[in-house]
């Protein structure tokens, strides 16, 4: 079976770092009325765990039908294009392989590294703010636990395919977003296939 969308017409990023990235369409679907996976999201989500693959991969192909179904007129979107930038997937390896054999192989994927103790302070200053009710040491502890046994894999199984950009995310945000960037315009601009070496 073929993929959803053909990855000559549409661009997936993926974007993956420890944890602090957002799940806003798992949150979006975990408050929506009626939701039939609503329960099991705010479980994962309240117990550091991973979303079952096939909820996620769901919801992700589902909103980019609806993005694909606005009709824009903006660059990248015209003639049954897309971009699609992905924070936060996948998470394991079972959501990477099927994510690209269902739904569309991805172009890159934008990995920000950096230190536990930077990621935890960041996550337990966000904390003071957020509202998040995984934004406690306790959830933080599991979340780099299983960012360690599951993401980092998929992180690994991507460079493989010479489809990871890493960029340094300890210092300032500004200089941050300036790398990311830049490794987004590549993308957009084909730099990454396959056989890309990063």
């Amino acid at each position: 079976m073929a993929p959803t969308f053909d990855s000559s017409k549409v661009t997936v990023i993926f974007v993956l770092g420890g944890p602090g990235a957002a799940g806003d369409l798992l949150r979006a679907e975990q408050n929506r009325e009626g939701s039939e996976a609503g329960k099991l999201i705010q479980t994962c989500i309240k117990e550091g765990t991973i979303v079952p693959m096939e909820v996620t991969i769901k919801l992700l192909e589902n909103a980019m039908h609806a993005a694909m179904s606005e009709n824009r007129s903006e660059e990248g979107w015209i003639d049954g294009r897309g971009r699609f930038l992905i924070d936060g997937f996948p998470r394991k390896m079972d959501q990477a392989v099927k994510f690209d054999e269902t739904v569309c192989p991805s172009s890159v994927v934008l990995f920000f590294s950096t230190t536990e103790e930077v990621m935890e302070r960041r996550l337990l200053e966000r904390a003071k703010t957020s509202g998040r009710e995984d934004d406690n040491l306790e959830s933080i502890k599991k979340r780099f636990r299983t960012y360690k046994v599951d993401t980092m894999p998929v992180i690994e199984y991507y460079s493989t395919l010479g489809k990871v950009a890493e960029v340094e995310a300890t210092g300032a945000v500004q200089e941050v977003y300036k790398l990311g960037s830049l490794v987004v315009r590549d993308a957009l601009a084909g730099k990454y296939t396959a056989k890309s070496v990063v």
